[in-house]
């Protein structure tokens, strides 16, 4: 189900949408991974219900957002969380190097442990 909902994204944005995927599971390895094609997001939590939801993936023509269900409460000294939810916010992810920064690792660390 993950290769045919990445297939209607260009190869820039599969592998980015893969990449983060990768740092998900590398951070959280016992996360419940959920394709949810109709809000067009992979999403990453402690189980299936959307209270358990902790990030998800969001594929865009030019970028992905790495969101965070509970971004607005994470610390964030790097300035790298967008958004004006009450409670989610994300991260624009453009290219590959924007995963290896540590400040990226660090709001997936700290939004396990919230």
């Amino acid at each position: 189900m993950l290769d045919e909902f990445l297939n209607a994204y260009s190869p820039q944005i599969r592998e980015l949408a893969m990449k983060t995927r990768g740092l998900i599971l590398e951070v959280f390895p016992g996360a419940v991974e959920q394709v949810d094609v109709p809000s067009k997001i992979i999403a990453y939590g402690t189980g299936t219900r959307y209270a358990d939801l902790i990030c998800a993936i969001a594929p865009f023509s030019a970028h992905i957002n790495l969101m965070f269900s509970k971004g607005a409460s994470l610390p964030d000294p790097d300035g790298l969380l967008e958004g004006t939810g009450k409670k989610a916010r994300h991260v624009k992810i453009r290219q590959v190097e924007d995963l290896e920064r540590p400040a990226v690792r660090a709001l997936l660390e700290e939004a396990i442990r919230s």
